[in-house]
């Protein structure tokens, strides 16, 4: 990431929703730095954020291309926990790592890690997470503190080494055993401990009685 893509990337609400078109904000500021995207597509930063991006880029302002979105209060996501499956699809779609649980077991949302992004809305496949308001008459960056979006982006930063480590380990992993296999296997090692244990009682010397 180059300056300007660096400048850009700091004046985005780090929400890493992909509403922009882009994998994250990262990737939308070198684009808008490289001149392949747009200042007002990102509406989370709403038209305070596309003033922020004209002034970096020396671009007119321009009102909120309503193809990416529309600006709004900034939401959590809430996990209807009666109807929460604990499938884990949540967990691995949230980019700031901000759902937790484990499988078969209820999921919750961290409402301070939570950027509203959606991304575990589409996933849950029983339709249990909602979003809330959670900055009633305050939009685009007015709902957005400059201490929030750094935090996000820091989760976000961590969420990623974490996928890149697992994909590592995935490309490692050992095919899985098909089934046959693994009963071979499991035979393999009684017979084996069977061998070793009737050599085992060949070596001891006879019993002597008193």
């Amino acid at each position: 990431m180059n300056g300007l893509a660096a400048r850009i990337n700091d004046a985005l609400p780090q929400t890493q929703c992909t509403r922009c078109g882009y994998p994250d904000c990262a990737g939308y500021a070198q684009a808008v730095a490289d001149g392949e995207a747009g200042i007002n597509q990102c509406p989370p930063g709403g038209a305070e954020g596309i003033e922020r991006l004209a002034l970096l880029t020396g671009r007119a302002t321009l009102p909120l291309d309503p193809q990416f979105g529309t600006e709004g209060p900034r939401a959590m996501a809430v996990i209807d926990e009666a109807w929460c499956i604990g499938c884990t699809l949540c967990l691995d779609a949230c980019p700031t790592d901000a759902i937790v649980g484990i499988n078969k077991r209820m999921h919750t949302v961290i409402e301070a890690h939570c950027t509203g992004c959606e991304l575990c809305i589409p996933v849950c496949p029983v339709d249990c997470i909602s979003l809330e308001v959670e900055t009633p008459g305050l939009s685009g960056w007015q709902a957005w503190s400059a201490e929030q979006a750094e935090s996000a982006r820091r989760r976000y930063e961590v969420h990623g080494r974490h996928r890149n480590t697992d994909a590592r380990l995935a490309e490692t992993a050992p095919e899985p055993e098909a089934p046959q296999d693994a009963g071979a296997r499991k035979r393999a090692i009684v017979e084996a401990a069977l061998a070793r244990a009737r050599a085992a009682s060949q070596q001891r010397p006879p019993a002597t009685k008193p």
